[in-house]
């Protein structure tokens, strides 16, 4: 290759480096994944307890506010989802593999079984995959 080539080459070359570089620094990590997975969990467990056959009759009466109580907790169920979960680190971009559930939290209140499968790649995070348990919180 003639140094003229290398000499035109060369910026492209560095330009390509450097969006590679910034993909791997806007690589979302644990701690945006933690905040993330609160978020989801918010969501899903408001959408499961919170209507009218979701928790147990005793419960019903002790919780005014189902869907600010459970979004009180996202802090500790994003940290819950971070401790069941598994990161594949790519560079460019991880994988996030999350198995959670199945604790009984009350008496006849076990938490559903969830797994999702989650993309971090350029600031952003994306389910790729989820599903879990149906029917009622105190099934198995």
């Amino acid at each position: 290759m003639s140094s003229g080539r290398v000499q035109q080459s060369l910026p492209w070359l560095l330009a390509g480096m450097a969006a590679a570089g910034a993909l791997v620094w806007s690589n979302p990590g644990p701690a945006e994944f933690e905040a993330f997975a609160g978020e989801r969990l918010v969501e899903l467990i408001t959408g499961e307890l919170c209507r009218s056959t979701g928790l147990p009759l005793a419960v019903t009466l002790l919780v005014r506010d189902c869907p600010q109580l459970i979004h009180s907790q996202r802090g500790v169920l994003g940290a819950l989802a971070a401790q069941q979960t598994r990161r594949l680190n790519a560079g460019l971009f991880s994988l996030y593999l999350t198995d959670l559930g199945g604790q009984t939290v009350l008496p006849g209140l076990t938490i559903p079984r969830y797994r999702a499968l989650t993309l971090a790649c350029a600031g952003q995070l994306t389910v790729l995959q989820a599903g879990g348990e149906t029917g009622r919180p105190n099934q198995r």
